[in-house]
C-alpha cells in the first residue's frame, strides 16, 4: 500500500492495470506513455515472455511535488493475463493502491473477463488488501470489434463502479480511464491518510500534479 517516507518526504503509490489476456492492458500504458510530454516522461520498461504477445509488466513512473514539499511518485504496472502467470499477477498486485481492470467488450470474452476479475479479487485478498475498499475503475476496451456488449448492459451489471468505453489502440478512453482512477485514488488516500491536511494536497492539486506531464496535443478528444 501507499509508502510514506517522512524523512525523505516521498510518497510512493502503486497502480496496477489488470485483466484477461490480450484485453489491452499493455496498450493502455503504451498510449499513456505516448500522451506524455517527451521532455518529462521516463523510459518505459517492458519484460517480454516467450508466449504470444505476453508482457510481464510495464513500469511507468509519474512524479510531481506537493505544496508541502513532498514528492509523489506514481508507479504503473500491468500484469500478464495468461493463466500460467498466476503467481506473477499475485506478486505484481502486492501493495497496490488502485487498480484499473481492463475488460474485453466482446460478448465472447465475458467468461474470460469474469474469471480474471475473480482472480484479481482473490489475489488482492491473498495480499491482505481490502478488495471492496480498493480504488478501482473498469474499462471496456475493443469497442471497435463486432458483437460487443452494449454500454447500457455494462453499466447495469457493474453498478457503482466507474466504467469507461475504449478503443485503446486508437487512444480512445485511455486518458479518461486513468484520470478517473486518479480521482478515486485521491479520495481513498484522503479518507484513510488525511491527505488534504497532512500533505497540503487537495483533489484538484493531486489531479493537476499527476496529469501535468501529459501533453494536451497528444490527448486527442480527451
Amino acid at each position: 500500500m501507499v509508502q510514506i517516507n517522512m524523512a525523505s518526504k516521498e510518497i510512493t503509490l502503486k497502480v496496477v492495470y489488470y485483466g484477461p489476456a490480450l484485453s489491452g492492458k499493455t496498450t493502455n500504458l503504451q498510449q499513456l506513455h505516448a500522451m506524455m510530454d517527451p521532455v518529462s516522461r521516463s523510459k518505459m520498461l517492458t519484460l517480454d515472455t516467450k508466449d504470444d504477445r505476453t508482457l510481464y509488466f510495464d513500469f511507468l513512473p509519474v512524479e510531481f511535488s506537493t505544496a508541502a514539499g513532498f514528492s509523489v511518485k506514481m508507479k504503473l504496472f500491468t500484469v500478464p493475463g495468461q493463466v500460467m502467470h498466476k503467481s506473477t499477477r499475485k506478486v505484481v498486485l502486492a501493495g497496490a493502491d488502485a487498480v484499473a481492470f481492463i475488460a474485453d467488450s466482446q460478448r465472447s470474452s465475458a467468461s474470460a473477463n469474469a474469471y480474471s476479475y475473480r482472480d484479481m479479487e482473490a489475489n488482492l485478498k491473498a495480499n491482505g488488501i481490502d478488495f471492496p475498499g480498493l480504488p478501482k475503475v473498469v474499462q471496456f476496451n475493443k469497442r471497435d470489434f463486432p458483437d460487443v456488449k452494449p454500454l447500457s448492459e455494462i453499466k447495469e451489471q457493474w453498478g457503482d463502479i466507474a466504467t469507461f468505453p475504449a478503443v485503446a489502440v486508437r487512444g480512445e478512453g485511455v486518458f479518461e480511464t486513468f484520470r478517473e482512477l486518479m480521482r478515486v485514488l485521491y479520495r481513498s488516500l484522503d479518507e484513510k491518510h488525511d491527505f488534504s491536511s497532512k500533505f497540503s494536497v487537495s483533489e484538484e492539486d493531486f489531479l493537476k500534479g499527476v496529469l501535468q506531464n501529459f501533453d494536451p496535443k497528444n490527448l486527442g478528444s480527451s
